[in-house]
């Protein structure tokens, strides 16, 4: 079975309400979607959000290397082949990780659905549900309280809190949302690069003393500042989780032999895909350090995607797949499932998503030589 067509195209989900982090607002995502076709009939879904205030990707950054350099180096293919098939989109580009990543989750799909298994079956995973957080966007306080209370009263018992823009206020913020939240709620901090390393250890010892019980804070330096995040890590009790400092397996290493944080937050858009996000978990295995499974924001593609791998990886033991979530609709049939909270995955193979619905194709290519 090989590989004869590709489209690419672009989809737009309107959220609840506009997510806020220290880096970016937003109050729709937007995504790109590259296809996969074979000669037989079998299609294959990825997809690319731009990020590019934490990859670097943008829309036309993608676009051009799936357009230009990806795709026509998959045309033709065997899609059992899958290894040299991500060889080739490893080696397609410098960098460009969101849109490897669309490749490398088009092809995993296209490789369960060719053998009719999940891709969590394929990796000797097991069918287990498992719960993400709830994000809370970066807002006026007493608006974090509220949209707190409301989440833990829709029944979520884990919330990310987003802070980082004044580190002063950000104690405030989170005071707020802990009282108005209760002592049962489990409160996860995200800075999103947006502390020095001594304004960090400084909020968080503060967070300590006032009793605030926060599980851990998420990448609470600038990503390149690895000694500021050994820093902290070192002069905290709470746990420290690097995200934008971690992009590969080769960063996983040395963040683990630096010993510069105490959990690793593993993305499919930094990683470039399922294949090297695979190898970062090894990584964490060898060093029993344990990892988050998180997403940009994104459509429920690529988060079906993520959730494969956490069902595969038991050192996968936190996670925050909520974009889906926090999305007014949703138009991917089939994938992961959500019942508030809690997610699982079927039997059906690759990543199961059937169709996508509202999708603006713009770039596509019909043929290609089929001879062996």
């Amino acid at each position: 079975m090989k590989i004869t067509r590709y489209r690419l195209g672009t989809l737009a989900i309107p959220l609840k309400k506009p997510f806020k982090t220290a880096l970016r607002s937003t109050s729709v995502v937007t995504t790109n979607i590259f296809e996969l076709g074979t000669d037989e009939g079998l299609v294959g879904y990825g997809e690319a959000p731009p990020t590019a205030a934490i990859t670097g990707d943008t829309d036309g950054s993608i676009v051009c290397t799936l357009a230009t350099r990806i795709a026509p180096a998959l045309l033709g293919r065997e899609v059992a082949d899958l290894q040299d098939s991500l060889s080739a989109v490893a080696q397609s580009a410098v960098g460009n990780h969101s849109a490897k990543a669309a490749a490398d989750i088009a092809l995993h799909d296209l490789w369960g659905k060719a053998y009719g298994q999940p891709l969590y079956r394929l990796w000797g995973g097991s069918p287990r549900t498992f719960e993400t957080d709830y994000t809370i966007s970066l807002n006026p306080l007493d608006e974090m309280a509220r949209d707190a209370a409301e989440a833990v009263q829709e029944g979520y018992s884990a919330l990310k809190i987003k802070v980082g823009v004044d580190f002063r206020l950000d104690m405030q913020r989170m005071a707020a949302v802990r009282s108005a939240v209760g002592s049962d709620v489990l409160l996860r901090v995200d800075a999103n690069q947006g502390w020095t390393a001594k304004e960090a250890v400084r909020t968080i010892r503060r967070m300590e003393d006032e009793g605030l019980d926060v599980e851990l804070v998420e990448q609470p330096v600038p990503a390149h500042d690895l000694e500021g995040l050994k820093l902290v890590t070192d002069s905290v009790s709470t746990l420290i989780l690097a995200d934008e400092s971690l992009c590969s397996a080769r960063d996983a290493q040395r963040l683990i032999a630096l010993r510069a944080a105490d959990l690793l937050n593993i993305k499919l858009m930094k990683s470039g895909g399922l294949a090297e996000a695979l190898r970062i978990c090894a990584a964490a295995e060898a060093a029993g350090m344990e990892c988050m499974i998180g997403a940009m924001m994104e459509s429920k593609i690529s988060v079906s995607a993520a959730a494969h791998l956490a069902l595969a990886r038991r050192v996968i033991t936190r996670f925050d797949l909520d974009p889906p979530i926090l999305c007014a609709h949703d138009p991917v049939e089939g994938g992961v499932s959500y019942d508030g909270a809690v997610l699982s995955l079927n039997d059906a193979p690759g990543l199961g998503i059937k169709d996508i619905e509202g999708v603006e194709w713009s770039v596509s290519q019909g043929s290609c030589s089929l001879s062996s």
